[in-house]
């Protein structure tokens, strides 16, 4: 097997592993209330979801083009995950 193959199927998979990611937010930051965003102290939810749509939107339409960019919003869709989400998920937790 030649290393650039291997090198190349590994890029495809990181690519496909971080579009699902960027759709996973994405997906779930529509779902909570915009309510739960202001009393979570965080960014509004329209805020949140032009941020992690574009985002998606992104990596869909210039996958490596703007690699700078995708990696912002990379970065952004992980900090969704770890810091507001979890925020969110405690405020709007169903008893």
């Amino acid at each position: 097997m030649d290393f650039f193959a291997f090198q190349g199927g590994v890029m495809l998979l990181v690519f496909f592993a971080l579009l699902l990611v960027k759709g996973f937010v994405f997906v779930t930051a529509l779902m909570f209330p915009a309510e739960a965003y202001e009393a979570a102290g965080k960014l509004t939810k329209v805020a949140w979801c032009l941020i992690l749509g574009l985002g998606f939107a992104a990596a869909l339409v210039l996958p490596g083009v703007l690699g700078l960019i995708n990696i912002a919003f990379t970065i952004a869709a992980f900090v969704y995950l770890a810091d507001v989400r979890p925020a969110l998920q405690s405020l709007t937790r169903r008893r």
